[in-house]
């Protein structure tokens, strides 16, 4: 069977999903063209990855945590949303978190460690969506190439696009290896802090503060 994986292009920014999941043919196409140019690369940097047991199929590995891990993302159907009636009409702030954040910086392909707290204002006559899916939400677009600022903005957008609540609030603690390793070489307790805000809690500086408090508790909670 022939796979053309050229169909996707032009590809678009590095933290947008390509158009369409790929096949799992196509993922494994894709694996093994990155494995040959991964191999030219180690072969310019004068690194033997025949020979050497330490790099030895390493091109191959790395090709496949690329597509299959660090860039699933963007090859992948987002995840689909569990969603329950708001029998009891619940209209206050619901915020989760801490969840987890895992990801790698698009300028350097240096990992994005830390934190994500969401928070949303239910709609009385809407639906809620289970609270493991903001989690799956999250691990989705940051498994592609990003930079904090849009990232937390993605979350947000696609929370409020499929589940129409009244608002969403998104909250990202970061720290960046491209900061900590490279460069000035900063304290791994450097970290970069995000928000961004949707809906009405957009426009109501108190649901912000609300919400800001519940991520500190949450913070202090799992520490």
């Amino acid at each position: 069977m022939s796979v053309n994986i050229h169909r996707l292009r032009p590809p678009g920014k590095a933290n947008q999903s390509v158009d369409g999941a790929l096949t799992v043919a196509e993922r494994m196409v894709m694996v093994n063209s990155a494995e040959t140019k991964l191999a030219e690369l180690f072969d310019v940097l004068q690194i033997d990855h025949r020979n050497d047991h330490l790099t030895r199929d390493t091109p191959r590995r790395v090709a496949r945590m690329f597509v299959e891990e660090i860039m699933q993302g963007r090859y992948t159907d987002p995840p689909e949303l569990t969603d329950f009636d708001n029998v009891e009409a619940f209209d206050q702030l619901i915020v989760s978190g801490p969840i987890e954040i895992r990801s790698m910086c698009a300028h350097h392909l240096m990992p994005i460690y830390g934190d994500a707290y969401i928070g949303v204002l239910p709609s009385v006559d809407g639906r809620i969506i289970g609270l493991s899916k903001y989690d799956r939400v999250v691990h989705h677009f940051a498994a592609r190439l990003q930079i904090q600022e849009e990232l937390v903005k993605q979350i947000g957008q696609f929370i409020m696009d499929r589940t129409a609540p009244r608002g969403v609030a998104v909250r990202i603690s970061a720290v960046h290896m491209c900061k900590t390793h490279r460069g000035v070489r900063s304290s791994h307790r450097s970290r970069t802090v995000t928000n961004a805000y949707f809906g009405a809690i957009a426009k109501d500086e108190a649901r912000k503060q609300e919400f800001l408090q519940e991520c500190l508790g949450l913070q202090q909670g799992s520490g």
